[in-house]
């Protein structure tokens, strides 16, 4: 009898720890997963009348409720001269977005016991001991003067973007002069260094404040990528390909296409100075880098922004998030360090607003009353129109995606969000 009892709880056991696995995300009746297929009609309306209004040439959405795809479509152009239609398995230059996928790989490297997030920079890049901090800038020889740092940066720091570092090209005027005599960017296109040499570099050049003074969006992620090389001793592409995209299925997401996929590039857009698209002449980023960096060869994998990815890999790669950090019965990252990842990491005064930032992620606070979104959902986005929510509380994952260099019409994102949530129906 007692052995009969052991096997029943150790098949109980199994099955419990088999039922904990998630299945694959796939396409269902809105209503199976508490949405209304008439209200999310209503997104199908707004994203034709963004088209029709010259307002985006085209754009994606994919919303996903408790692992079922309830809505995912693309309207639109992809190119507005001959029509051609924006498809759904189209690659959008994601920039930013790399980022979260950078603050992954870094925990992974921490679950391995290879990394602690409150170890200093220095410790694994000597060229950041010691630094210094930007004190006085002239602007008309871009020379400056600096004090001391009170003490060296670290991982956590890059992770929360408290650590100081500006951004190049799209920085301060502070940042972006002394990054650029110093052949420091944003990490896009470079084909003439490489990214270890660059980064050693910068751990030369000021703070433009003190470590964990404020909150400065800026070149961590590129630096935490670096850290992902010298730790892992992979490139960081490898590791993402090896430990992330090939476990996830993500088998179109890259920092250089290949050539037999170049041609689902989306055509990056922008507004000319009456305000109509017109597509992008291929300079960017307040400088010479050029739209078709996602085609060059280069070694300098930017762990800020240099990604480009289709929508529907990135939702896996968010879902996997929203699971606690397992998708398809592959397991990236423990429930526990998710959780660090998506909670308040800042403090109360740091971040701007009512929300708060975690490591990686903006994260909506209980004072926000100005979205519909549950406290706790996080999200980021990039440069070139591309946005991502994740709500734990609904068990939801959003993503719309454009592909515009610049443009006046970034309320549409909002409004989009709002569609999402007035669709729910549960």
């Amino acid at each position: 009898m007692r052995k009969y009892i052991f096997i029943l709880l150790f098949f109980a056991l199994v099955a419990g720890t088999t039922a904990q696995k998630s299945e694959p995300i796939t396409a269902a009746v809105p209503e199976t997963a508490g949405f209304s297929t008439e209200r999310l009609k209503r997104i199908d309306n707004a994203m034709n009348e963004w088209v029709k209004n010259g307002w985006m040439n085209g754009g994606e959405a994919l919303i996903i409720r408790n692992g079922k795809i309830v809505y995912y479509k693309a309207t639109g152009y992809n190119d507005l001269e001959t029509k051609a239609p924006l498809q759904k398995d189209a690659i959008f230059r994601i920039a930013s977005q790399t980022k979260a996928i950078v603050s992954v790989a870094v925990m992974m490297l921490f679950e391995e016991g290879k990394l602690l997030i409150n170890d200093p920079v220095s410790k694994y890049m000597p060229s950041f001991k010691k630094q210094t901090v930007l004190d006085k800038f002239n602007a008309a020889d871009t020379t400056y003067t600096t004090v001391p740092a009170t003490r060296d940066i670290t991982i956590k720091d890059l992770l929360t973007h408290t650590s100081g570092l500006g951004y190049a090209q799209i920085g301060s005027k502070e940042a972006n002069a002394i990054y650029a005599k110093n052949n420091i960017t944003a990490g896009l296109g470079v084909t003439d260094r490489s990214l270890l040499d660059a980064m050693t570099q910068l751990g030369t050049l000021p703070l433009m404040h003190q470590p964990g003074q404020k909150w400065t969006y800026g070149l961590n992620n590129d630096l935490l990528g670096c850290l992902v090389e010298v730790i892992s001793g992979m490139s960081l592409y490898d590791f993402f390909k090896t430990k992330i995209f090939e476990p996830l299925g993500m088998k179109d997401t890259y920092f250089q296409l290949p050539p037999e996929k170049t041609g689902r590039l989306v055509n990056l857009y922008t507004e000319d100075s009456t305000g109509r698209l017109v597509k992008s002449d291929g300079n960017m980023l307040n400088g010479p880098t050029l739209a078709n960096y996602p085609l060059l060869k280069s070694t300098y994998y930017s762990g800020g922004a240099g990604l480009s990815s289709p929508i529907y890999d990135y939702a896996v790669f968010l879902q996997m998030l929203l699971n606690g950090g397992e998708y398809n019965g592959k397991r990236l990252l423990s429930r526990n360090t998710v959780r660090m990842m998506t909670m308040n990491q800042v403090g109360d005064t740091i971040f701007r607003g009512d929300d708060k930032f975690g490591l990686g992620f903006q994260i909506v606070s209980e004072k926000n009353g100005n979205v519909p979104a549950q406290a706790g959902t996080y999200s980021w986005g990039g440069a070139f129109s591309t946005s991502y929510w994740v709500d734990p509380k609904e068990k939801m994952v959003m993503l719309f995606y454009r592909q515009l260099q610049r443009s006046t019409h970034g309320d549409v994102v909002e409004k989009f969000r709002a569609l999402t949530y007035a669709a729910l129906d549960d």
